[in-house]
């Protein structure tokens, strides 16, 4: 395969093998190896230190045979790390490594002459400095340019859409959309319980909380997220969004958004175009980061996926951790109780009617993707998120969903489905048209649910952060009934939109399975 196979469980073993060695004082340093295997992490090392590196290739543990010294120093096999031990503490080092039965090596030694010497079979095959490697190497300032379709792709008049009669379909299509649909068919097939400490399971809440080991309260909340769509028809705000979202989903479980990892999948970049879009989400991630006080402290890049000239949408990928001080103290995004209340953190729109632009519904209803993300108030955005990480922590609120593709109809719909509890729902009077009300994507704005008797604790914090609040309905029944401005726009049963939502991935997958099958793939 091209792309390394991983191993889960020997990641564990050199992850406990790692923190035991942190305990004792043996190292100097360590880094994993990631893109160009050793090479990167013997100069990178080398290089922060201010010294150079002698390395025997041939120590290197290896699962392949007749590898060359150019290819064990580029291979990047997973489940490793570059150690520096103290000398005379090398003993030690290997003995921890032997507790945890993972393969390892001394495979050179540090010097202070700022070169990489490589030997194999007695001769050097490589002695270069490190500096051209690392802080000295070149830096490319490739072409880049604003590609000529994207005025065509941002024009979109919502006027030119036909206005569904029956908006219920309409919303089983865009949860039926492989980008909504229930992921429940992937994380099944694996077992998030090991070690008992997932605190919120998979599609529980907006974000995964997994416990610290060995303490009741504290741990993290992550979440993962882009919408390509958004980056396609302009990456730069799109990537804002991505940080927002994820951002948006780790305070909606009460978690303090800290840092955010990415993965910026793009085309070719010696395309100008490709070049600019990748530009323009750097600075989108950039802004969004800066706003929230998120910083970048790790990612990779993959670049020129494209087939047979055409480049997949761009997907800066974003990963978002953030701190839970009482993994006790969270909410999931589904309905508790009947008779609870519901109410919308944010605006419901903008002054124009809801946001259809790069929507889900506007690609699984109309089949277009056209248009400009919604605007995007990074201010306005940390005030939401500020408002609803101290609900949940406070306990006002027993449910909290941000909403993201699909919009207000997705995200009531999937409070609905854990417990299949239904809703009765009025959205308050605003100009535009009631697809976009129901369906739009605009920015900053989480439902939560809270019992009666906290609705005034629960207004009066959004007061404070200056955060709009508008108490929309309550829990009740098993059907899902929403008006706008008292004018009745859908009612269904919870169990039917389900279906929609669960089987949808079974359906795909299964599909495409059968169709691998018949062409003997």
């Amino acid at each position: 395969p091209t792309v390394q196979v991983g191993d889960p469980f020997m990641e564990k073993l050199l992850l406990e093998a790692c923190l035991e060695l942190f305990k004792t004082d043996c190292l100097v340093g360590i880094q994993d190896m990631g893109a160009a295997g050793l090479t990167s992490s013997s100069v990178e090392m080398a290089s922060r230190a201010g010294s150079g590196l002698d390395i025997d290739i041939d120590r290197v543990p290896r699962r392949e045979t007749g590898m060359t010294p150019y290819e064990v120093m580029l291979s990047e096999s997973q489940e490793r790390m570059l150690l520096v031990a103290k000398k005379g503490r090398e003993e030690e080092v290997l003995a921890i490594c032997d507790k945890w039965d993972l393969a390892h090596a001394v495979i050179g030694k540090v010097t202070d002459t700022g070169r990489l010497r490589i030997s194999s079979l007695g001769n050097v095959v490589a002695d270069l400095p490190i500096p051209p490697l690392t802080g000295e190497a070149p830096v490319y300032d490739r072409p880049r340019k604003r590609p000529s379709w994207q005025n065509e792709v941002q024009r979109f008049d919502p006027a030119s859409l036909s206005e569904p009669r029956d908006l219920a379909g309409a919303l089983r299509k865009v949860l039926a959309s492989p980008t909504v649909a229930s992921k429940e068919w992937v994380y099944r097939q694996y077992d998030h319980m090991v070690r008992i400490g997932t605190s919120l399971r998979p599609g529980a809440g907006d974000a995964a909380v997994v416990r610290f080991t060995g303490q009741r309260e504290g741990g993290v909340a992550l979440s993962v997220g882009c919408n390509s769509r958004f980056a396609y028809l302009d990456p730069r705000l799109g990537a804002a969004h991505a940080v927002a979202e994820t951002a948006r989903n780790v305070s909606c479980v009460g978690g303090e958004p800290l840092a955010v990892t990415d993965c910026l999948n793009f085309g070719n970049p010696e395309k100008p175009e490709i070049m600019w879009q990748f530009e323009e989400a750097c600075l989108g991630i950039a802004d969004a980061c800066n706003a929230l006080g998120t910083p970048v402290v790790s990612g990779n890049v993959s670049l020129y996926n494209e087939t047979d000239g055409k480049a997949v949408q761009p997907t800066p990928m974003i990963g978002m951790v953030g701190a839970m001080d009482d993994c006790a103290r969270t909410a999931g995004m589904g309905f508790v109780a009947a008779g609870d209340r519901i109410a919308l953190l944010g605006a419901l729109c903008g002054p124009n009617g809801g946001h259809l632009g790069g929507t889900e519904y506007l690609k699984a209803v109309h089949g277009k993707t056209a248009g400009k993300p919604p605007p995007l108030d990074l201010l306005a955005e940390k005030a939401v998120q500020d408002t609803v990480r101290a609900l949940v922590r406070a306990a006002l609120v027993r449910s909290a969903h941000d909403c993201s593709e699909g919009g207000i109809g997705v995200a009531l719909s999937e409070m609905s489905f854990p417990r299949e509890l239904g809703c009765t729902v009025d959205l308050p009077a605003a100009t535009g048209r009631a697809d976009a009300i129901l369906f739009g994507e605009d920015a900053s704005r989480i439902l939560v649910a809270y019992p009666a008797a906290n609705a005034a604790r629960v207004a009066q914090a959004a007061r404070d952060k200056g955060v709009p609040f508008t108490e929309i309905g309550e829990v009740t029944g098993n059907s899902l009934v929403v008006s706008w401005a008292r004018k009745p726009l859908l009612e269904t049963r919870v169990a039917e939109l389900k279906e929609s939502w669960t089987g949808a991935l079974p359906r795909i997958v299964g599909e495409g399975i059968h169709h691998a099958a018949l062409e003997g793939h």
